[in-house]
């Protein structure tokens, strides 16, 4: 029997269903952790080309011994799966990206990312390549990074310049962790998506670990989260319309569908659709494949291209988070699951944040990547704001009450970020205190400091 992914989409009433079958009971709803991390060389501290002796397509096959199946295109391996849905995958600059598999707490979710880290440092020593968890690179330009042989990224290298100033160090030069998580019925993921759109500018605060470009200050506390300001305007932002009336799976198809395409996947390449109309596509009138219409896969894949600070396939992805120190990425999954899957905590979050016009949020998540904690917000800072969400993130996991053979409910996650929010003092401050101070100037030592 075909695969049903591969059957003909019939109208667009197929993809707002394909969306909405991500609607689950409450009993079966999953945690899915995805953090990137920049892989180089311990020796020149330079990014790695992936067919180096010590390459990333080394460390991918060195990995493989601990239990992954390769996954390749053409002859090369470019993913690593297992069956219960995690992956291995790679970013475009060569970034290693762990997608974790759905997981029913963040204890499970936190020791899944621990065992990779293990499993990637055992690899490391003997091919003398290290792990660096921050949102941006430190210290190498565009032109040092290597990019990597998978055919989608040729096509995005090469129109990404066309919509925005900063889609090319999007690619190649960030690295963030996110959570997926899941909703049980329409009016669920509309008030998760509204409320988290409006808070995803204080996970970019609490996590700005993104300070430095090409060994300087780069005068933000988190650039990787102003890049996605100037990358392209067709598939990024804060997305207006979910805060309209009438928002649901329909709207969201609607958007989705005037998001221009990049790509179609046929026999194993990928055909350069890139500004082309997922609507022509439908109609049979796609100048890249003339008379041929979409199936559900080349919809999945449709959904990928756009890059919102939340977005939404069959699940929610909390995006708006730098890559960072190995406590911060279990955190992440803690604070959004707190407050996204405890209804008390869901709904003082969405009062929270339900007055909040679209132009303070425009402008919050404009300030935020320069001030991090230290950005106003009516008459409040956004530090305040943290202290206050983090209360509703760690009531919701203790009334979760998931615990560990130890008996520790999952709020104890979150005290990295507690201790973040309390201070007012993030990593990337932390990291240009360092620069200014035992560093002496020199943004490399993050290499050695911050290195997993």
């Amino acid at each position: 029997m075909p695969d049903s992914k591969y059957q003909p989409i019939a109208g667009i009433e197929d993809l707002v269903a394909y969306i909405a079958s991500g609607c689950k009971p409450r009993e079966k709803w999953r945690i899915g952790t995805e953090h990137e991390k920049f892989v180089f060389d311990v020796d020149t501290l330079k990014p790695l080309d992936y067919f180096a002796p010590n390459g990333i397509g080394a460390i991918l096959k060195a990995l493989v011994p601990f239990g992954w199946e390769p996954y390749l295109e053409g002859e090369n391996i470019i993913a690593l799966t297992k069956p219960d849905g995690s992956s291995i995958t790679l970013e475009p600059g060569g970034q290693l990206e762990l997608s974790g598999a759905p997981l029913e707490t963040i204890h499970q979710t936190c020791s899944e990312t621990t065992q990779h880290l293990d499993q990637v440092k055992g690899v490391a020593e003997a091919l003398r390549v290290g792990f660096l968890g921050m949102g941006y690179t430190p210290t190498w330009s565009i032109d040092d990074i290597k990019w990597m042989p998978k055919g989608r990224y040729k096509i995005m290298r090469e129109y990404m310049p066309k919509r925005g100033k900063l889609g090319l160090s999007m690619m190649a030069a960030t690295c963030t962790v996110q959570v997926n998580l899941d909703f049980s019925d329409e009016a669920r993921m509309v008030q998760m998506f509204r409320t988290s759109l409006a808070l995803q500018p204080i996970a970019t605060a609490l996590w700005a670990n993104s300070p430095f470009k090409e060994g300087k200050k780069n005068g933000f506390k988190s650039f990787r989260g102003h890049i996605w300001t100037d990358t392209d305007p067709d598939r990024t932002g804060m997305l207006p319309f979910v805060f309209e009336e009438g928002f649901g799976f329909a709207r969201y198809v609607d958007y989705l569908l005037d998001v221009p395409m990049y790509f179609v996947y046929r026999d194993g390449k990928y055909i350069d659709a890139s500004g082309q109309s997922f609507r022509d596509f439908m109609a049979g009138k796609l100048p890249a494949l003339p008379g041929d219409k979409p199936t559900i896969k080349d919809w999945d894949d449709h959904l990928t291209v756009a890059f919102p600070e939340v977005r939404l396939k069959r699940f929610l992805e909390m995006r708006g988070a730098d890559g960072g120190h190995w406590s911060n990425l279990c955190a992440l999954p803690a604070f959004w699951t707190g407050l996204m899957y405890d209804d008390g905590a869901l709904n003082a979050s969405y009062a929270l944040v339900r007055d909040w016009s679209i132009d303070e949020m425009a402008k919050l998540r404009a300030e935020v990547p320069v001030q991090a904690l230290q950005t106003k917000f009516r008459d409040r800072t956004v530090q305040d704001i943290a202290m206050e969400v983090l209360s509703y993130a760690q009531e919701g996991l203790r009334n979760r009450a998931r615990l560990d053979s130890s008996g520790q409910d999952e709020s104890s996650f979150l005290n990295p970020l507690i201790n973040i929010a309390r201070t007012g003092i993030t990593f990337a401050d932390e990291a240009l205190a360092r620069y200014d101070g035992v560093w002496n100037g020199d943004a490399g030592r993050a290499f050695k400091d911050y290195a997993y």
